[in-house]
């Protein structure tokens, strides 16, 4: 029997299993997918919030100023790139005025440092590419921008190092209180016992907390986001991350420069029933792409290089359920978990662990280690640097990914890590290959090549994103 069960490997399951990891406890987080950061954490904006939108006294707001708080630092100890780039919020006419007023005042009540309203040549100033029907503006210097894919792996290794097991590929079917105590866990492979149970799974995280609760049920909407991202050529849009004053259903499109040098627009917001359903529509795209055109000027549209749509787990009160359930002692929830859940994966990752430590009165380990260093990028060094590494390690001299300029070296670094990537996405998601302007056309059959021969399988058996994902599917004779 494990202590601790988590259930879902996004940003807040491995943030959890991160901060637990700190504590002499036996832990075991299981995925259904084959990669840690393959649902809503894979398909969002990148942003570390400052914190005005959320309401005040809420634990959206509360988890959300800690996050950003802790970012920082947290970027150090596990070599992640961040970067307080500052957003704006802009108002386009008079009326709206009085709603970017409220939402300086709730960012104030919330704690966030640095709010300022400003005007159209502060607005300028700061933005030049920013419209000229812009009226006024909320400036928040402490938004920041991170990588949410290396955010959540460097989580899932640093927890690996410390002794927390991973289950990929491993669906969760249900939760049920064991005869002993504690919970049962049945997957598709086996049962499994823990102690207690951490329910971070997603827009699934209503149905596990309804499996195990009589009070309280939970209900939360699936709802969807298209995005789009352009090339390294229109970086020079925006360097603050630009609003317009939120709506109903949330904080509206947005455009935001990405930690590795594109610029991201979106996303939409549509309710949907399907929780698998992350495909693009046109009239998302193209409505997408109107709303941020009225952003700044001159968007340079012709520059997306593709558009992907994700899942936010909107739960019927907007708000962040996380903590013990009252009538499943030791079922844990994260659940309803959306925007601002990646600004506020460090604070609640670190909130669940205590109350964890707290239930089963966890000591803190003497060797735990704090730190993780990332994938070597060798465009970071310096000439000399990059050939003596070249001589050392001839693979960093080998370039696969020619639009991000990504090694042979990065990519068997890549594979080989505590909780390594085992499919083409795997790879995307930790060294960029197949990020860039032909989006993996040129250099997946070497990335294929490169994971076949490191992971000890056949190219065949080689997936984009695990599951019947195969790049190479029958025989010779059946292609011909």
């Amino acid at each position: 029997m494990y202590d601790v069960i988590i259930v879902g490997g996004g940003v807040i399951g491995c943030a959890v299993a991160r901060y637990l990891s700190r504590y002499h406890a036996s832990v075991c987080l299981v995925e259904r997918e084959e990669d840690v950061c393959s649902g809503t954490s894979k398909a969002n904006s990148g942003l570390i919030h400052a914190g005005f939108d959320a309401p005040h006294g809420s634990l959206m707001a509360k988890y959300n100023v800690e996050g950003s708080k802790m970012m920082p630092a947290l970027a150090k100890e596990l070599d992640i790139p961040f970067r307080r780039n500052g957003a704006m919020v802009l108002c386009l006419n008079e009326e709206d005025v009085p709603r970017l007023e409220a939402l300086y005042e709730n960012g104030v009540k919330n704690g966030v440092e640095g709010l300022e309203l400003i005007g159209p040549d502060r607005i300028h100033e700061i933005e030049p590419n920013v419209t000229d029907d812009a009226v006024a503006a909320l400036y928040a210097p402490t938004a920041g921008i991170v990588c949410p894919f290396l955010m959540t792996v460097a989580f899932a290794e640093n927890a690996s190092v410390n002794g927390v097991e991973f289950k990929l590929d491993t669906e969760v079917k249900a939760i049920t209180p064991a005869a002993e105590g504690g919970w049962t866990v049945q997957t598709e492979a086996g049962v499994l016992k823990a102690k207690c149970v951490v329910n971070a799974a997603g827009v699934y995280s209503d149905v596990f907390h309804n499996m195990v609760s009589a009070g309280r049920k939970l209900h939360i909407t699936p709802r969807r986001g298209d995005y789009c991202l352009l090339d390294h050529t229109a970086k020079d849009l925006t360097d603050c991350t630009i609003f317009q004053v939120p709506g109903k259903l949330g904080k509206g499109v947005l455009i935001t420069p990405t930690v590795h040098g594109n610029i991201i627009l979106g996303p939409t917001a549509v309710s949907i029933e399907d929780r698998e359903g992350v495909n693009t529509t046109a009239a998302g795209l193209s409505e997408l792409l109107n709303k941020a055109g009225a952003t700044v000027k001159q968007l340079p549209a012709n520059q997306v290089i593709t558009s992907f749509a994700g899942l936010r787990a909107h739960e019927d009160g907007h708000e962040f359920i996380v903590g013990e359930v009252e009538d499943a002692p030791g079922f844990f929830n994260c659940a309803g978990i959306e925007s601002p859940g990646l600004s506020s994966a460090p604070a609640i990752g670190k909130a669940v662990a205590e109350m964890l430590r707290d239930k089963l009165s966890l000591s803190e380990k003497e060797d735990f280690i704090p730190t993780r260093r990332g994938i070597l990028d060798p465009k970071t060094l310096s000439r000399e640097e990059r050939n003596a590494l070249i001589k050392e390690q001839p693979a960093y001299g080998q370039i696969i990914c020619r639009c991000e300029n990504v090694t042979e070296g990065e990519i068997i670094d890549a594979i080989r890590r505590p909780v390594g990537a085992r499919s083409l996405d795997g790879v995307k998601r930790r060294v960029r290959a197949g990020m860039g302007r032909c989006q993996a056309g040129f250099c997946s059959p070497r990335v294929i090549e490169i994971l076949a021969r490191e992971l000890g399988v056949e190219s065949s058996e080689i997936t984009k994103s695990g599951g019947k994902s195969n790049f190479i599917v029958g025989t010779t004779k059946d292609r011909y």
